[in-house]
C-alpha cells in the first residue's frame, strides 16, 4: 500500500488560515465587511466585461451598418444586372454576368452630363452662400449683443416649423415678379439661408473660448478680424458640416427646382430621374443606373469629409 505524503508545517499553518478565513466569511453577519478581492482579480473581471460590452456594441453596429446598406447594394446590383436577368426574374444577391448597358441607355437617351452640370453649379453656390449666411449669423448671435437679438434668434428658429410647401406659392411669385423665374438664381437664392444653420453655427461659436475675442479686441481688432482671424480657423469642423449638409439637401432637392425650372437643359439630376421613369417605364436596370449617378457623389464627400461632419456635430452639441 503506498504511503500519502505528509504536509509540512507551512502547508499545515496556510491550510488552516484559508479555513479559517472561508469559515469566518461564511458565517460573518449580513452587515460585517467581506473579504477584500485582489486587484488583479477585479482587473480580469472589469477586461472581461468590457470585453462583453465590446462585442456587443460591434455586433449591434454590423447588423445596423448592413440594414442601412443593402439598399445602396441592391441600386448597385440591379444597375449593373442585364435586362434579361431582370425581366426573367432570377435576379440574385449578385448578377451572373456584369454588363453597363443600364448606364448606356441612360446616357444615350437622356442628357445626363448635362443634368450633373446644373446640379453640380447650383449646390455648389447655394452651399457657399449658405455657408457664408450662416457663420456671419451664427457670429452675431454668439458674440454680439444687441437689443432684441434673443427674440431674433428664437423667430429664425420657429421657421424650421414651417414646412417647404407652405410658402413655395409665395416663393413662385416672387421669383417672378423679379425675373429670376427659370433661372438657376429662382433656385439658389430662396434657399441660401438656412435656420437650422444658423442655429448650428451659434451653438458651435459658443464652445469658442470668450477670452480668445476678448483678448483680440482688447488688442485693437474689430469684429471682422476677430471672425477672420480667430473664428474661421477653429471652425473647420462647422464648415464641412454646413457645406455638406446644404450639398446634400440641394442635391436631393426635387420640388421646387421642378416648378422653378422650366427649360429641359437646365433641369437637375432629381428632376432628370422622373423624366426617366416616364420615359422607360418598367426598366428596372436603367432606373436604379441613372440613381446611382445621382446617389455616388454624396457618398464619396461624406466619406472625405467623415471626420469633420461628426467633429462639428460634436462640438456645436448636438446628439
Amino acid at each position: 500500500m503506498a504511503h500519502q505524503p505528509v504536509p509540512g508545517p507551512g502547508r499545515l499553518m496556510a491550510a488552516d488560515t484559508t479555513g479559517a478565513a472561508v469559515q469566518a466569511g461564511l458565517h460573518a453577519a449580513p452587515g460585517a465587511p467581506r473579504p477584500a478581492v485582489p486587484p488583479e482579480q477585479r482587473r480580469r473581471a472589469r477586461r472581461r466585461r468590457d470585453r462583453g460590452w465590446w462585442l456587443l456594441r460591434l455586433t449591434a453596429a454590423v447588423a445596423v451598418s448592413l440594414v442601412l446598406l443593402f439598399p445602396l447594394y441592391w441600386m448597385v446590383v440591379v444597375s449593373l444586372s442585364s435586362r434579361a436577368e431582370l425581366l426573367g426574374g432570377q435576379l440574385r444577391l449578385w448578377p451572373r454576368e456584369l454588363t453597363l448597358a443600364n448606364f448606356q441607355r441612360v446616357l444615350d437617351g437622356f442628357p445626363v452630363l448635362t443634368w450633373f452640370g446644373n446640379s453640380v453649379a447650383i449646390a455648389l453656390v447655394t452651399s457657399l452662400l449658405t455657408v457664408t449666411v450662416s457663420m456671419l449669423a451664427g457670429y452675431a448671435f454668439a458674440h454680439l449683443r444687441f437689443r432684441g437679438s434673443g427674440a431674433l434668434f428664437l423667430l429664425s428658429l420657429s421657421t424650421l416649423m414651417i414646412p417647404v410647401q407652405v410658402i413655395m406659392v409665395s416663393l413662385f411669385r416672387i421669383v417672378t415678379s423679379t425675373g429670376l423665374y427659370g433661372t438657376y438664381w429662382a433656385v439658389i437664392l430662396p434657399t441660401a439661408a438656412s435656420a437650422f444653420g444658423v442655429f448650428l453655427a451659434r451653438q458651435f461659436m459658443l464652445t469658442i473660448p470668450r477670452e480668445l475675442i476678448e483678448a483680440a479686441r482688447i488688442d485693437g481688432a474689430g469684429h471682422w478680424r476677430v471672425f477672420r482671424s480667430i473664428v474661421l480657423p477653429l471652425s473647420r469642423p462647422l464648415l464641412a458640416v454646413l457645406f455638406f449638409m446644404s450639398l446634400l439637401q440641394t442635391w436631393n432637392d426635387f420640388a421646387w427646382p421642378l416648378i422653378a425650372l422650366r427649360e429641359n437643359e437646365l433641369f437637375t439630376l432629381p428632376i432628370g430621374l422622373l423624366f426617366l421613369q416616364g420615359q422607360f417605364g418598367a426598366d428596372y436596370g436603367a432606373t436604379m443606373a441613372f440613381a446611382l449617378i445621382n446617389v455616388t457623389p454624396m457618398v464619396v464627400l461624406f466619406l472625405v469629409f467623415q471626420r469633420y461632419f461628426v467633429q462639428g456635430f460634436a462640438r456645436s452639441g448636438i446628439r
